[in-house]
């Protein structure tokens, strides 16, 4: 099958729009006589004016051959079996060619059978992710159609939706995540089969399910995403209690938190919303109905153990169904929500001197308060208050760690 090849006439992406890392190793390994291409995400984004935000590389070099070329190399995976190569902090992922059957419906368990650039295409989920860049002679080598379907902006599977579900559930979520992200109208055989298929999501591994659902907490387009989830009823396999509660007048509460998180992200000097605050903001509506109703008929106002109880509990409802939080997410997370009560009790109480308490990451359940406070302004010279008492102690005891230092919304 040979390829469409768009020139850079055609396609317009400028050779400085790529990482210099990410052009080093493409070069490197040409030199050593392999095929290499940027792939994937990178690509499609550039084309449709967006920044990259990793530049994925897949070559005909092997797992061995890549690390062979590259010191700062490390392999990963068992089931797909990757190089990372790194400069400090930043990761530049290199995967070798693939081949896959795309015709049989079983779940993938392993990925590791290597192939040409048409089969590595072939075999990726939707026509948008299986263009490739050749920074050679920077062109870009579309064997699926997907460079037209980027600029109809049109999602469309490579091979029969159905089959490609079925072979990984977790490509359904995918489909709903571009969608939120880039407004895509989604093929009609798409959207047939992410109904007949959305129980087979429980078959998908459940850390690479909260890592795309976290992912899409961080990506500015929470509140769209969570709303194609519960339409189309994969969020209800996943997260039970939420999906319900979002199917509910209430739920407006809950895409209140997350319409403000987006604009968060989308704000280039915001300090960036760590995943304890942006669970928070998906969850803190549930916490707080659940604590009314359990403490509603209660003449005493219930004490900072009895509230760090039910909370736990409240936690473990919705989490335990497909997947529990990681243990150190989940610990932040309690923390932050118990402190909205220390810091705006149910109860006022008159010249109350309020004292910073001696819990690890504080500085999110401010980073909390002060969302609350966008959304509820009676909360603002609140959250003023213990944001300024927070900074006296800051002043007063540095940090070890900088980046941990609260930032106010200017």
């Amino acid at each position: 099958m040979e390829p469409e090849i768009y020139p850079k006439e055609q396609h317009g992406i400028e050779i400085n729009q790529i990482d210099s890392k990410a052009l080093y190793i493409l070069e490197k390994l040409r030199a050593a006589k392999h095929t290499a291409y940027l792939v994937g995400g990178s690509v499609r984004d550039l084309l449709l004016h967006k920044k990259p935000k990793d530049f994925d590389i897949s070559t005909s070099a092997r797992p061995e051959e890549i690390k062979s070329l590259f010191s700062n190399c490390i392999l990963i995976g068992k089931r797909f079996r990757l190089a990372h190569i790194r400069f400090g902090r930043k990761v530049i992922e290199v995967s070798t060619f693939r081949a896959g059957d795309t015709e049989n419906e079983a779940l993938i368990t392993e990925d590791n059978i290597w192939g040409s650039p048409e089969k590595d295409a072939m075999r990726r989920d939707f026509t948008i992710n299986g263009l490739f860049y050749d920074s050679a002679n920077e062109t870009i080598i579309d064997y699926v159609g997907g460079y037209h379907d980027i600029k109809k902006k049109y999602l469309r599977s490579i091979g029969q939706p159905y089959l490609r579900f079925k072979q990984d559930p977790v490509r359904m979520i995918r489909c709903l995540k571009f969608q939120a992200r880039f407004g895509l109208e989604v093929d009609r055989e798409a959207e047939l089969a992410m109904i007949d298929c959305k129980k087979e999501i429980k078959k998908s591994a459940q850390a690479r399910v909260l890592e795309e659902l976290l992912r899409m907490l961080e990506s500015g387009s929470a509140s769209p995403f969570f709303k194609l989830m519960t339409d189309h009823g994969i969020l209800q396999q996943l997260l039970p209690t939420i999906a319900s509660f979002l199917e509910t007048p209430e739920g407006d509460e809950i895409y209140s938190f997350l319409t403000e998180a987006d604009l968060t992200v989308h704000e280039p000097h915001e300090p960036r919303l760590e995943r304890p605050v942006l669970i928070g903001c998906l969850v803190f509506p549930i916490v707080e109905k659940g604590l009314k109703t359990h403490f509603l008929d209660r003449e005493k106002i219930p004490h900072m153990g009895e509230i760090f109880q039910e909370i736990n509990v409240i936690i473990d409802s919705i989490f335990n169904v497909f997947f529990r939080l990681p243990r150190k997410i989940r610990v932040s997370t309690v923390d932050l929500l118990v402190s909205q009560y220390r810091m705006t009790p149910f109860e006022k109480i008159k010249k109350r001197k309020i004292r910073i308490p001696n819990i690890p990451d504080f500085y999110l359940s401010l980073q909390f308060l002060q969302l609350r406070a966008r959304l509820e302004p009676a909360f603002l010279e609140i959250a003023e208050n213990w944001s300024k008492l927070y900074e006296e102690k800051q002043d007063r005891e540095p940090e070890t760690h900088p980046i941990t230092r609260y930032k106010k919304r200017s």
